[in-house]
């Protein structure tokens, strides 16, 4: 009928994966502040949070990192989620400019590494993470939230895992 309202469309809720890492100043504890700020974004839920590890840099120069992975239901599209952590990172103190080189030291790094199973080509952003089915810093803490989550085109991290067992990886210790 025409005077009948459109029923409202429910937003379509995703589980995203963010990357986490640091290698400058207090890593950890820049971490638990962005994983609590994580667990503050619109339309956002933070379901669970991997534990530490240190790994050495990949490609990279500067102090070992500290890495973990977050795990997140959205109904924000990807772009959304994406400028969120970029506003996210520059209110915890990332200069884009001076870690503008390849493998600058960081202070945070923030990388959205899955939205569901979306496969997503475009300038700002690449779904899943470009390398992240590589590196065994992403895969370890991500293998701790969900060893069976799907990377697009590459399968289930964990069977990925012993394609990166020769990384240095390691726990840190539950602060």
């Amino acid at each position: 009928m025409p005077n009948e309202k459109p029923e409202a469309l429910e937003p379509v809720t995703r589980r995203a994966y963010i990357g986490l890492g640091a290698n400058l100043g207090d890593p950890q504890a820049t971490m638990r502040v962005a994983i609590e700020a994580l667990g503050s974004i619109e339309r956002t839920k933070l379901i669970g949070v991997s534990p530490f590890y240190r790994s050495a840099p990949v490609d990279a120069h500067g102090p070992d990192y500290v890495n973990a992975v977050a795990r997140l239901d959205t109904s924000l599209d990807p772009y959304a989620l994406f400028l969120h952590l970029a506003d996210l990172e520059l209110t915890l103190g990332r200069k884009r400019r001076s870690d503008a080189a390849q493998g600058a030291p960081r202070n945070i790094d923030l990388d959205l590494l899955l939205v569901g199973s979306l496969i997503l080509r475009s300038t700002p952003l690449v779904l899943p993470h470009p390398r992240m089915q590589q590196r065994a810093f992403v895969l370890r803490p991500l293998a701790d939230l969900d060893p069976e989550v799907l990377i697009p085109g590459h399968g289930p991290v964990s069977r990925l895992l012993g394609n990166v067992a020769s990384q240095d990886v390691s726990l840190l210790p539950a602060a």
